[in-house]
């Protein structure tokens, strides 16, 4: 993997680079839908191809679980088991094993945890996880970190952060491939001392980009916010940097401005499936009977396959009887806003307009529903 800088908003932090990869070439800032089981819910391949993703996320843990590794090695890696020939990303599965709570333990050789399926037992450790991201073969994989949750105590968040380092540590001493970008992610929690520590303690290894975990996990958005301002002087200026689980349009608009290049969240296609929708005007409920003879697309400055074929009043239609056509639509429509949301963002970073632009975002949007 390559990364190029190409252009430094002259108002604020925000940037635009290039990701060069096997697979292809990924422009940031860049959203990353996520297709943790090794599909985006409810949209093929196609689907994604068409309204311009260059890169998606796999979750090693799942993926570990189901089907499994030689299933997958047998295919020939994840990107032809799922037919996927652009750039792939996969977490360390960190999130989801620390998300079991009494179904794990946790020392410093690794994680000991039960599989939800079966209650099977499985060690997760630095080495395991390498092994496990080089066979799925995507073309950035995360190191294995240790998520705490919010709220957390400090000397709970220490513990983690030096076990964070460590494992960090162990992770580059295991990866081999030169096929594969690693990233190593800063934790700390909310103490602005413990995520300066971190910051330090990660860049200090020679990393191909870094991330920044454990956020979006409950606390404000004045704290996460403010623990990017916090990191974001130590991340090196020629490496992508990744907001971890991050990716709702106002998150977006404010961790670009910090100079965040990476995102990716199951937000837009979690609520798509439930009816609520982003539009150029703020998030909508298609459920809501003010659509029932509503025949305006979803968007009117949207020209994905959703906005330029049916109706705000067929897809309540759709919604209101639960079928499965209506979350397929929703869902489409959301990732490409999605998107087109970066898109214009980089726009905007190229012409030094990013604040310009961003007020003009949020004079209609809203989420009035």
């Amino acid at each position: 993997m390559n990364f190029k800088l190409i252009k430094k908003e002259k108002n604020t932090k925000a940037r635009h680079g290039i990701i060069s990869t096997t697979h292809g070439e990924v422009e940031t800032p860049v959203f990353m839908p996520v297709g943790t089981t090794g599909t985006v819910k409810a949209m093929t391949m196609r689907d994604m191809k068409e309204i311009g993703t260059s890169i998606m996320l796999g979750n090693t843990y799942h993926l570990y679980l189901r089907p499994g590794m030689e299933v997958i090695k047998n295919a020939g890696g994840l990107h032809k088991f799922i037919g996927w020939d652009k750039p792939l990303l996969t977490d360390s599965g960190g999130f989801q094993v620390f998300s079991l709570k009494g179904l794990r333990k946790v020392t410093d050789e690794g994680v000991l945890f039960q599989s939800f399926l079966d209650g099977s037992e499985h060690m997760f450790t630095p080495e395991k996880v390498m092994e496990i991201e080089n066979t799925l073969g995507a073309d950035i994989i995360m190191t294995f970190d240790e998520c705490v949750p919010n709220p957390c105590e400090k000397e709970y968040a220490i513990k983690a952060l030096e076990r964070t380092t460590a494992w960090a540590k162990r992770c580059r001493e295991a990866h081999s491939s030169k096929d594969r970008a690693l990233f190593g992610i800063i934790q700390g929690s909310v103490f602005t001392d413990l995520r300066e520590r971190s910051a330090k303690e990660i860049t200090s290894i020679d990393f191909d980009g870094y991330a920044i975990g454990g956020l979006s996990v409950g606390e404000s958005k004045d704290i996460m916010y403010g623990m990017i301002d916090v990191v974001e002087p130590f991340m090196p200026e020629n490496k992508p940097r990744y907001l971890m689980g991050v990716g709702t349009p106002e998150d977006i608009w404010a961790a670009v401005e910090r100079g965040v290049d990476m995102f990716d969240c199951v937000m837009p296609t979690r609520i798509a499936r439930n009816g609520s929708i982003y539009t150029s005007g703020g998030r909508i409920i298609i459920r809501n009977s003010t659509y029932s003879r509503d025949l305006s697309p979803l968007d009117p400055e949207c020209d994905c396959y959703t906005c330029k074929n049916f109706s705000k009043s067929y897809l309540r239609h759709l919604s209101n009887i639960g079928e499965y056509t209506g979350k397929q639509l929703n869902t489409l429509h959301n990732v490409a806003f999605m998107i087109k949301l970066l898109a214009n963002i980089k726009t905007a970073i190229k012409e030094d307009r990013f604040l310009e632009a961003k007020e003009e975002f949020f004079n209609k949007y809203s989420n009035k529903q």
